[in-house]
């Protein structure tokens, strides 16, 4: 089983949900980005990272807004689930942007990244925990297409920490500004087809039907 779940912030409060905590051995939790627990690299927060490597379920989760995208190029690249990942603990990793992975009898496109507002950003260059590495590059997005091409062009799930450009448009009415990401993905969804597409960033649980689902403190069950 893969439960969903949208920003976790670096707040373990979620990991105590009763669905989280139901989690077995062979199931997976998928966080949408903004993951926040690769934050500052302190002793607190390894210490962290570990107690979440250790849990029974594996822990995964695609990069947002909110992740320190310098300390996770230190975490060593992997084969996990047919596709490569960052294992940063145990059983915690993060899914990498363009990679397919196989779980729990799914194919699972993942394509992390996020675009900060101009009130993030502000903060973000004054404290200088702002990435350009947000938005994709060329060869990821290159990556992404071929693997997606790869794969028949079906994929079962596609996790994203932001959305499309055509979906972003229903949940922030009066925003036009369309991103790379968000046109890039635009393209995901039309070079592929897919039962399911989840995103975090928006901070709501809501359902754009018909096949795409915003998630923030909600979690989702996939069989």
């Amino acid at each position: 089983m893969i439960l969903i779940t949208g920003d976790t912030h670096g707040d373990f409060s979620r990991f105590q949900q009763p669905a989280v905590k139901k989690l077995k051995k062979e199931d997976a939790l998928i966080i949408c980005g903004d993951f926040g627990f690769v934050w500052d690299g302190s002793k607190k927060e390894q210490q962290m990272l570990k107690k979440i490597g250790k849990r029974r379920h594996d822990t995964l989760f695609v990069e947002g807004c909110r992740d320190n995208y310098d300390l996770l190029k230190g975490y060593p690249i992997v084969e996990y689930c047919g596709g490569k990942a960052r294992q940063i603990s145990g059983r915690l990793y993060q899914l990498l942007r363009g990679e397919i992975y196989e779980l729990g009898g799914k194919k699972v496109f993942a394509f992390g990244g996020g675009y900060s507002d101009e009130e993030w950003l502000d903060i973000g260059h004054s404290s200088g925990m702002w990435w350009g590495e947000e938005q994709p590059s060329e060869e990821e997005m290159a990556r992404g297409l071929e693997r997606l091409r790869e794969a028949g062009g079906h994929v079962d799930l596609i996790v994203s920490h932001d959305a499309p450009a055509s979906i972003r448009r229903f949940i922030r009415i009066d925003d036009n500004e369309v991103s790379t990401l968000h046109a890039y993905l635009d393209e995901v969804a039309k070079a592929c087809s897919f039962s399911r597409w989840f995103f975090g960033h928006y901070h709501l649980d809501k359902v754009v039907p018909p096949r795409f689902i915003a998630v923030f403190q909600s979690t989702q069950r996939v069989e």
